[in-house]
């Protein structure tokens, strides 16, 4: 499908606004957080097991939110708006392999084999709900933001099954940078002069899910 965007010219404001909004507001958390080996005692086994299966889970979504950044990069146009979408794509997807490496590093601590990447990924689901599409530059962008905002409220809920102390903490930052990409997904569309809020909610939930995603 052709990405044609029906959205008006984009303010000559756009990109150094986007700079504004956007930098800084995104880092990557493989080398801040530092995951130390975690060797586990017989008494703690279980447990530990528990927490590879969660982070397996939460390593399967980052492979996808990576592949979902790629596949989606090669279907923006090239026009402004295209440009800046993919710019803004590709940091968050930078995070992502982040996010992956750093996962994937805390499972092979716990003893446990990091699930890997599939060629392709199903987001249709999406699609059929109206939370975005690969036909146009802001359809795109608003699949993107919904796939981050799920990806925020599934790290809010998973990592309060963890036991172990310091994977609730690389949890919770990850979740946070979730948070960050969605938000920083609205700022582009506010700078795109779309008038909407770019924190729409004070909570990233699925309360609250309606508030952030974007319907085509």
């Amino acid at each position: 499908m052709s990405d044609h965007i029906n959205l008006p010219s984009p303010p000559s404001k756009l990109l150094n606004r986007r700079r504004i909004l956007v930098g800084g507001a995104i880092t990557g958390f493989s080398t801040a957080l530092g995951i130390p080996a975690l060797t586990a005692r017989p008494s703690q086994a279980a447990s530990q097991s528990k927490d590879a299966a969660i982070l397996n889970n939460a390593l399967f979504y980052e492979h996808q939110a990576i592949w979902a950044y790629g596949f989606a990069a090669g279907k923006l146009s090239d026009t402004e708006v295209g440009r800046a979408v993919k710019a803004l794509a590709l940091r968050n997807q930078a995070d992502h392999k982040a996010h992956r490496d750093t996962l994937a590093q805390a499972v092979k601590s716990l003893g446990a084999t990091p699930v890997t990447a599939r060629q392709s990924y199903d987001v249709s689901s999406y699609i059929q709900k109206g939370e975005g599409n690969v036909d146009s530059d802001v359809n795109i962008a608003k699949l993107a933001l919904a796939l981050e905002v799920d990806a925020a409220i599934a790290y809010t809920s998973e990592i309060a099954r963890l036991k172990t102390p310091a994977l609730i903490t690389t949890g919770a930052s990850i979740g946070s940078a979730e948070s960050a990409h969605a938000t920083a997904i609205r700022a582009a569309f506010v700078s795109l002069g779309v008038n909407i809020p770019i924190v729409p909610a004070a909570f990233v939930s699925a309360n609250a899910r309606s508030a952030w995603v974007l319907k085509v």
